[in-house]
This record gives structure tokens, sequence and C-alpha cells, in this order.
């Protein structure tokens, strides 16, 4: 029996997974294999030639996958996020780093079996950061790839190494190996700044108040953001962040200089969110009780992020300034969602 060809998607029901299976499986040629460890909802397993109920640390399952399955991407979104993370900082290595280093080797034996490079796209974050105090994030202004990757967080530590790790695999595996190794693995990773979605409720992220305060708005509930009025870190839609990474994806090799590239769109305060929050949903009730340590965590992530290497190399363009982000994306659709 031949194997399946397929793109597989981890974290395949989270913000990201679900608007990126919509978007695939809108081209040809692209089966997808859905992983989570909870099922898809529907809508978005009807899209999948296959979708799986498992645990990225699971061997006997990914052994499965590589038996079963000619895989010739990999979307590797499963993670635990910023905020979760640092509840249970040894669990969340296990699953960022331990979880990523098990889908790179799954990336080789895919690549030794059907002799192609297996692409390997992985959202990074702005976690990697750590600016020391607000003096050095005002100063610093839009920060490039290499600088200030002091992270101060599980999370921001996983990703940088798990960034590293790629690098590792796309360059040097087993560089010593006296048969010499192909390189299988085509690394390429995305710093997202924080990422805004009409369609899915945030949750477990350091960078959701912007996001958790306009959905808690449509439904009219209060809401008490964990973070100052003059907190700033980019954000962008995610529309936009499906579009990069889709981009990415299909910009040729020679093309890229790095494995690693920053993306953003806009700067808003919590303070502006919270504006054109309350331009939306006139009753809207939100107040600021910051929490110290959060909003600490917060400090130490740059205002903004130079995107220029994307730009340059793949063309990265946001398509959504903060305006039409919320007067054509967010509102409209998330007054749908609620009955607004």
């Amino acid at each position: 029996m031949s194997r399946k060809q397929v793109v597989l998607i981890t974290g395949a029901g989270g913000e990201v997974g679900n608007g990126l299976i919509h978007r695939l499986a809108e081209r040809d040629g692209y089966d997808i294999l859905a992983l989570d460890l909870k099922d898809v909802d529907d809508d978005t397993g009807a899209r999948c030639q296959a979708r799986i109920v498992g645990d990225i640390l699971d061997q006997r399952l990914l052994e499965r996958l590589v038996s079963e399955y000619e895989i010739h991407a990999i979307f590797h979104l499963a993670a635990l996020l910023s905020t979760r993370a640092e509840f249970t900082p040894e669990t969340a290595h296990e699953v960022n780093v331990r979880g990523t280093l098990n889908l790179l080797k799954l990336a080789v034996e895919q690549s030794r079996w059907h002799g192609r490079q297996v692409k390997f796209l992985f959202p990074s974050s702005i976690a990697v950061y750590g600016l020391p105090d607000l003096a050095t994030k005002d100063a610093a202004g839009a920060v490039g790839e290499d600088d200030h990757l002091v992270p101060t967080t599980m999370y921001g530590c996983n990703k940088l190494y798990c960034e590293h790790l790629g690098r590792y695999y796309a360059r040097h595996y087993r560089q010593l190996a006296v048969e010499g190794e192909k390189h299988g693995v085509d690394f390429r990773a995305l710093r997202f700044p924080g990422l805004i979605s009409a369609f899915t409720v945030p949750h477990g992220g350091t960078s959701d108040y912007g996001p958790e305060m306009i959905h808690a708005a449509a439904q009219g509930e209060a809401y008490a953001s964990f973070v100052r009025e003059d907190a700033t870190i980019p954000f962008m839609a995610m529309p936009d962040a499906i579009d990069a990474l889709l981009g990415l994806m299909d910009a040729p090799a020679e093309n890229l200089t790095s494995h690693v590239y920053n993306v953003t769109a806009y700067s808003p305060s919590a303070g502006t969110f919270a504006e054109l929050a309350t331009k939306a949903f006139p009753k809207a009730d939100i107040t600021f009780k910051p929490d110290d340590k959060r909003q600490g965590i917060v400090d130490t992530w740059p205002a903004a992020l130079d995107d220029r290497r994307a730009r340059d190399d793949w063309g990265f363009k946001a398509a959504y300034g903060l305006e039409r982000t919320f007067d054509e994306y967010l509102i409209p659709n998330i007054k749908k969602r609620y009955g607004v």
C-alpha cells in the first residue's frame, strides 16, 4: 500500500492552525494531515485528508506517521504558550523543545524515505527578545533579528533554542558522520508579534490582552487589562500571519538569507486597543489593572520589530493596518460571531 502524500500541521486546532488549514485547502495539491491534542472542529476537519488526535511527545504516534504518510512539509504550530508556560516551565520545555525535536527527527526520516527536503515551517515569537528596562526599549526602536536575544520567559527560551535546533538540522545535522548526512530539513521560522483573530478566542498568551478586551466588549462583559494603558508591543491580524507562513513556504530557497524572519504590522498601545474596542462597542467596560509580573514580561518585549529582512528576501508586506484590521476584519466578524 502506497503512503499518502500530505502536509502535516501540528497544533491544528489552534488560532493559527484553523486559519492555515482553511487557506491551504483552497490550494490545489495540498492534502492536509491535522494533528492536535483535541480533534479539530468538523468544518476544519472537512478540509483535511486525515485528522489525528494525539500528542507530539508520543513516539509511537510519530512512528505511525512515518510509516503511513509521505510528508513533504510540516507546519509545527503546537506549543504551550507564554503565560501557561510560566506556571509549568518544565512541562513547557517538554512540549515546546522535545516536541520540536521529535518533529525535526520525523522530517529527517521522511526526507531519507522519499529523497527530498522536508520544509519545516516554525512559528517563533517576540518572546525570544528580552530588553532589560523601559529606557532601553524606548531607545531601541524597531528591533532586528539579531539584537536583544535574552528572553526572560520559558516560552521565549524554548522558541529561541528551537530556532537554533532548526538551523542545526538544516545546516549541520550529524556533521561528523563518516558516511555524511544530507541535509533533509529546510527549516524556516517566523518571529510573530501578538496575533489577533476574529474567529478563535485567545487563551494562554501574554500578548492576548488586546484581543481579549475586544471579544469581552462584544459579549458585554467587563474586562480588566493586565497591562498598563501605555504598554506597547507589535501586533498582526491573523490573515497576515497566515499569508506570512504561506509566503515563506513558497519562497525559493536561493532567495533566503536566513532561517529566521521578523514579521509585523503595527504597534498600538493597550490604551489604543481600548479606544477602538469602545468605539465599536460603546457599552464596553474596559479598565486597567496591571499585573506587575505579566506587565514585566511585556516590558521586555520590543515596541516594534524590524522586518526588512522578510521584505527584502521574499516580499513580505502586511496587508492589514490597524484601522483595516478593526474595520474590515475584527469588528464585522466578531459582531457576527456573537450576534451583536
